[in-house]
C-alpha cells in the first residue's frame, strides 16, 4: 500500500501531474485501490489554502472529500498510537504533520509517495519518488 503525503495529493489532484515523478506516477496509476492518505493532510491542507500558500476551488473539507473520492484514497485516521508515534521519532523533521505521515507509514508498513527527501531519512519508512 501507498501513503500519499500532502504535496504529492495536491499534484495529483489539482491536474499538475507533470510534478510527480515517472516512479510516482506508475505507483500510482498501477496499483488501483493500494492508495492511502492520512487525515492529516487534510488539516495541512486547510492551513495552507487559509494562509493563501494554496488555491482551492473550493472550501477545503470539500476539496479534500473530492480528492478522496475521485482517486479512490482509503483515509487513514490520526489515532492515539500514531500521534504517540510521530512525537517519538527522530528530529529530522519539523513540520508537525510529515511526522504524523511518517508515523502512519511506519504503523501500517505503508511505502511513502513524497518528494520529501527528509521523510526519506528516517529509519524504517520505505519511500518512493
Amino acid at each position: 500500500m501507498y501513503l500519499l503525503d500532502t504535496c504529492t495529493l495536491l499534484w495529483l489532484a489539482g491536474n499538475a501531474h507533470q510534478q510527480l515523478s515517472k516512479k510516482a506516477q506508475e505507483a500510482i496509476t498501477g496499483f488501483p485501490g493500494h492508495l492511502a492518505i492520512s487525515a492529516i493532510s487534510a488539516l495541512e491542507i486547510g492551513i495552507k489554502a487559509r494562509l493563501g500558500k494554496i488555491g482551492l476551488q473550493t472550501d477545503p473539507r470539500s476539496w479534500f472529500t473530492a480528492a478522496v473520492e475521485k482517486h479512490g484514497l482509503h483515509e487513514i485516521p490520526v489515532n492515539g498510537n500514531i500521534a504517540a508515534a510521530s512525537t517519538m521519532l527522530p528530529s529530522l523533521h519539523k513540520a508537525p504533520c510529515a511526522r504524523v505521515i511518517i508515523a502512519t507509514a511506519q504503523v501500517y508498513l505503508f511505502t511513502i509517495l513524497t518528494p520529501d527527501d527528509l521523510i526519506a531519512k528516517y529509519p524504517g519508512v520505505a519511500t518512493l519518488w
